[in-house]
This record gives structure tokens, sequence and C-alpha cells, in this order.
């Protein structure tokens, strides 16, 4: 195997490759990047048994050939050559990478020991890249870390007519956006619980493309889904299990609630949340068009402070986790943001928070996204 190609162009496709290799891999092999050089492409693949990458780069191939080195390695190689072509050529047992007067000799591991990449054809349909792209931003911020639970260390989506829906909640608070489908002549329903880490990285690679195409499939009895884009692919195998029923947490109304600048808020919270300990709350006091932040902390520390509002219905007061707080905010993506509430079976302990967007003090929310923060826990 001999090929030449553009520095650049060999960088981003590594880059992207090993973004998803498994930090603490089941085998040696799985540390791998599969290079298989054809008549006048290469592809670079990578397979963990549950995630996998693909991407095909034009590239002048001299002799045709496949082999598997470590990827990470590679990575770090190919971030720091000088601005070159880069050959790669397999000489005997081990791979020579050459640019400039640049060379390094890498170790080759068994292409026979690495497992079948799963390919998927077709496409269910479509959504904008930058919309995907931030979608996935704000909503994943809400997905569980725990290992005890992994029907919730996932990104849920749901797909109704010309709408898909991605939904996210570690009980504390739940995270929903739409977005636009585009399925085609064939409208579907369907749902498929994506891992959230795979989810944030397509997120972020696939965020420039004009479209991205989204598969549903099936694989040797497993449900895998398929994100393609630019000549890029990753496939994951979906979560097993049910996502809570986290829609019928959302009011259908909400009559009581206040407007504030998003980063008037923002940076308030990050000021007053100085004085108290890590899982701590803050105490957030409406009255008269303002909300009053306040705080007291270890060695009897103690902050405040007020900004304005728009205030329409009751005037709850409300302790909130700020950095929960803080998530849902930085997703909003707006100037303004519409804090809803709605009365609890207790008077004095208002039900959970409702975030969404707002252009202007005066207009209407706009609820595409939506951010639910109970102050007690949520699903039970």
């Amino acid at each position: 195997m001999k090929f030449q190609v553009n520095k650049d162009v060999l960088s981003e496709a590594v880059s992207f490759s090993v973004k998803l290799l498994p930090l603490r891999p089941a085998l040696p092999v799985l540390n791998g990047v599969l290079i298989e050089a054809n008549e006048t492409d290469v592809v670079l693949s990578t397979f963990d048994f549950e995630v996998s990458s693909r991407t095909t780069v034009i590239a002048t191939v001299e002799r045709p050939g496949r082999v598997l080195i470590p990827g990470r390695l590679l990575n770090d190689i190919a971030g720091r050559l000088p601005q070159a072509p880069i050959t790669v050529e397999l000489n005997d047992s081990r791979v020579v990478v050459t640019c400039g007067s640049s060379r390094f000799s890498l170790p080759c591991m068994s292409v026979d020991e690495y497992p079948t990449i799963p390919e998927v054809e077709g496409s269910t349909g479509l959504v904008k890249g930058e919309e995907f792209s931030t979608a996935v931003s704000q909503v994943v911020v809400a997905a569980s870390r725990e290992d005890s639970m992994p029907v919730i260390n996932g990104v849920q989506l749901e797909i109704s007519g010309t709408t898909l829906s991605m939904m996210a909640t570690d009980r504390y608070r739940v995270a929903i956006k739409d977005v636009a489908w585009d399925a085609g002549a064939t409208p579907i329903e369907h749902s498929a619980l994506v891992p959230s880490r795979t989810m944030q990285e397509i997120g972020k690679t696939f965020g420039s493309a004009p479209t991205i195409s989204i598969t549903f499939a099936t694989k040797e009895d497993r449900e895998v889904i398929a994100f393609q884009a630019d000549n890029k692919t990753v496939t994951s195998l979906l979560i097993k299990g049910n996502f809570p029923p986290v829609r019928r947490l959302f009011p259908d109304v909400v009559e009581n609630y206040a407007v504030v600048n998003t980063a008037d808020l923002i940076e308030a919270t990050r000021r007053v949340k100085l004085v108290v300990e890590r899982e701590a709350a803050l105490k957030y006091i409406l009255r008269d068009n303002t909300i009053t932040l306040e705080a007291i902390g270890g060695d009897q520390a103690q902050a405040s402070e007020t900004i304005d509002a728009v205030i329409s219905g009751l005037e709850p007061t409300v302790s909130l986790k700020p950095d929960l707080l803080l998530d849902g905010l930085t997703a909003v993506h707006s100037e303004f943001t519409r804090l809803g509430f709605n009365n609890g079976d207790n008077p004095s302990k208002p039900g959970p928070v409702l975030i969404t967007s707002q252009t202007s003090k005066d207009g209407e929310h706009e609820s595409s996204f939506r951010y639910l923060l109970q102050p007690n826990l949520l699903l039970r």
C-alpha cells in the first residue's frame, strides 16, 4: 500500500476518526484506525462494536491496500506535520509516514482481528446541519452521567411528521428541542435512544454540513442509527430500554412568568453563587418587576443581587441549583428568557420552572426549546 494525500485533508480525516475511539477499549485493536487505499481514494474507519466512524478522502494511490495503525498516535503526528504532501506507505510490517523532511515509522496492528464495520444504506430523513448541531448543544447538557441508569444516559430522538424532537433528562431537569425533519414522500413515526457522547460528537462534527442524513436500521438483531454528511458516516447502536415519559411533566399552560435579560441573569447567578457550596441552591425572589438573588454560604458568607424583570401573575420565591439553571440559560440562545411558574400542591412551594426563549420583553415566547428545571426531584 502506498498513497499521497494533502496534509490538511489527512489531518482532518484522522481527527474525525479518533474522536469516537473508546477511552478503555475491550481489545487493543479497537484503538486502531483502519486505512483502506482504493484506486482513487482512501477510507479511514474506526469501530468499537458500538460506535463506528467512516470517512473518505481523495488521494493519489500508487498501490492499494489496507492497514490498521494506532489511531491517537497517527492523529498526533498528522496534526503536527509541516504543510506539505504526506506519503503513507506499508513497508513490511510497518507503516512509514513522510512529509517534507519528517519521517515516522509506525507499527501495524492485526487487521484480521479487527471487527467487521457495519454498513447502513439508504436514508430515513434529512435535517439541516446547523439546526441539528445547535439542538444537540441545547439538549445534551441535561443528559444523565450516572452509570446506574443507562436509559437516561442518552438523547431520545422522536420523529413525528415533519418534526424531529430531541430530549434528555438526568431526573433534575428535562430539555427538549424541536427541529424540522424532511422525510421525503414517506413520513414516519419513530423513536431512538442514542448515547449522549455520540450525539455530542456528531453535533460538533456535522454542524457545518448543509444537511445530515439520518438512517434507522437493524443489524444482527440490534437497532442501529447512522448519521451521514460530507463523506463522513457515524453509526451507533441504540441504548436498550424505554426512555421515561418526560413530556407529561411539561405544563400545557403557564400563567405566571417572568421575562428577564438572559445575560443579566447569567452574570448575577455566577456572582451570587460564589459564596455557596457546590450542591447548595440560590434563592430567587420575584417582587415588583425585579428578581433578587440571595445566598448564604459557609462561614456566614452572604451575597445578594437584584436585576430587572417583567413579571406577570404570581410572584413566587424559588430555590434553584445555580449550575442547573445556568445550563438552561446558556442553551436558550436568545436575548431574553421567560421563566414560567405553576402552583404546586403546596402554595408556598411552586412547581417546576419552565425556561423558554423570548426575543423581546413584551413579545411571544419561542417554545421549540423547553428546559424544565424542578426545585424537587423529577421522575421519582
